[in-house]
């Protein structure tokens, strides 16, 4: 019997908290040759700590891998133990998620692996998982005047951010970031190593373009590329919607010409307790932009504050809030907030009306930092609403607009009464609306949400078949975190 000690001491050890599985952790990551992060070490500590300062947890071990079979081993370890893992590529997450979003997670911290290698022929990219997208953007420019439409924070992993949706300030005219991607090198639950694609193991593909976290970690991604336009227009307008009746009038009017946006047209409203905006990019020229923006600033009134032509990085660095643009590791930048998101189609008039007074009758009295984004995010010529709605897991492609809500605290402590201003935004708007006609955003994600709501709201139609897949690839829920997809 003396060969089933070891059995019967990992089925002991499988039983233990996280933090109990500590010491064997390591000496399993050591013995396999994957770096590691020492506890009280500087590195634990920039990798340890989150964007988001109010969801700051203890990860029971940080692995820094540098090669795919780095991963397969960290994988692999945590399986064994019976640990939780979660990749953290760009560590921008909002729900912490990427350090498992809760204590005693295993973090696979990526960002040491941040190749971008452009061929030329093809115009396929060979990202690796850990890259951020400043660092992709120059690079692809640098190599070959190509880009692929993402978001436009420097510091944000490609692996988060394309692997659930990857909406960007180009998105109405190119589409997600996972509409760009073709093909991806996966580490599964098992620690082997998959390529998927349309064509290999596309149930695998079809489940990580929109839930990726929850199946694998992704070590190279492949994206096709588009020869970035040579001129851009980044815009600002002012509206000056000094009364809740202005502004109803004015949300109409924008809802109007959301539904039949041109597609070279990317806008958002920005909302702040002091002002409004309408802000956003055109492909093309400033003479184009008037051209497009014409009936709009006619209807609502509204005076440009800025029309700057540029480059393709220009608008970029534009919107990436005064960043450098190539970030890499290290990487330390934090802001203390709650966040939630919501997607709708066009709201009826008594909708708008319930929306607008909230705004004016309580948000305006909140005097934190706090913004509302509002993203024409669909519509008749939206290029996130021209692949048909099963083509991946990404669950919201019909949906006008893409909200997101952000209360911050510039000092201290996110108060624990702050919740309610957040919430009450979105529920003013979902209380007259079935299941149906709503959703959310997992890369915008509210970390109050429990889990069974989360997914119903993140996946909606798609998530039976996201659960399904989850008990083919990952039947233990070894890529668990809070808000993910569980087996059935």
């Amino acid at each position: 019997m003396l060969h089933l000690a070891p059995l019967f001491a990992l089925l002991g050890l499988a039983a233990a908290s996280p933090f109990e599985k500590q010491a064997a952790l390591t000496d399993c990551l050591s013995k396999s040759g994957v770096p590691i992060n020492a506890p009280g070490t500087p590195d634990w500590k920039l990798d340890a700590s989150p964007y988001n300062l109010r969801l700051n947890f203890t990860p029971v071990g940080i692995a820094v891998p540098t090669t795919t079979k780095h991963v397969q081993d960290t994988v692999a370890c945590a399986a064994r133990l019976g640990v939780k893992a979660n990749a953290k590529c760009g560590g921008h997450s909002y729900g912490s998620f990427g350090l498992g979003g809760e204590d005693g997670h295993l973090t696979l911290e990526l960002d040491r692996m941040n190749e971008v290698i452009l061929d030329k022929e093809t115009g396929i990219a060979r990202v690796q998982g850990g890259a951020r997208l400043g660092h992709v953007a120059s690079e692809l420019y640098k190599q070959g005047n190509r880009g692929f439409s993402h978001g436009t924070c420097p510091g944000v992993g490609v692996g988060g951010h394309a692997l659930h949706g990857g909406y960007g300030v180009s998105s109405h005219t190119k589409g997600l970031a996972l509409d760009w991607m073709v093909g991806a090198t996966v580490v599964l639950a098992n620690s082997t190593v998959v390529e998927c694609s349309e064509t290999e193991n596309p149930d695998l593909f079809w489940a990580i373009r929109g839930a990726g976290s929850s199946f694998g970690v992704v070590t190279e991604f492949r994206f096709k590329t588009f020869e970035v336009p040579q001129t851009v227009t980044i815009f600002v307008a002012a509206l000056r919607w000094g009364t809740a009746e202005r502004a109803l009038a004015g949300f109409k009017a924008v809802q109007e010409f959301a539904a039949d946006m041109p597609t070279e047209l990317n806008m958002r409203l920005f909302m702040t307790p002091k002002f409004i905006n309408l802000e956003g990019l055109y492909y093309g020229d400033k003479a184009g932009l008037q051209a497009a923006m014409a009936p709009l600033i006619a209807k609502t009134n509204a005076t440009f504050q800025l029309q700057q032509e540029g480059g393709w990085l220009d608008q970029i660095k534009h919107f990436g809030g005064g960043l450098a643009l190539d970030q890499g590791h290290p990487y330390d930048y934090h802001e203390t907030f709650y966040s939630s998101s919501l997607y709708t189609n066009a709201l009826n008039d008594t909708q708008v009306e319930a929306f607008v007074n909230y705004w004016f009758n309580y948000a305006k009295s909140n005097k934190r930092d706090w913004y509302v984004h509002i993203d024409i995010h669909g519509g008749k010529h939206s290029a996130v609403s021209k692949p048909a709605p099963g083509s991946a897991s990404y669950a919201h492609r019909d949906y006008l607009f893409m909200y997101l809500f952000y209360d911050r605290v510039d000092k201290g402590v996110f108060p624990t009464t702050g919740f309610g201003h957040i919430q009450n935004f979105v529920s003013n708007i979902t209380h007259s609306l079935t299941e149906d006609q709503w959703g959310r955003y997992i890369n915008y994600p509210d970390p109050n949400l429990d889990q069974a709501t989360a997914q119903t709201n993140y996946w909606g139609d798609n998530l039976a078949k996201l659960q399904a897949l989850k008990k083919q690839f990952d039947p233990q829920d070894v890529f668990n975190y809070p808000q993910g997809i569980v087996p059935k």
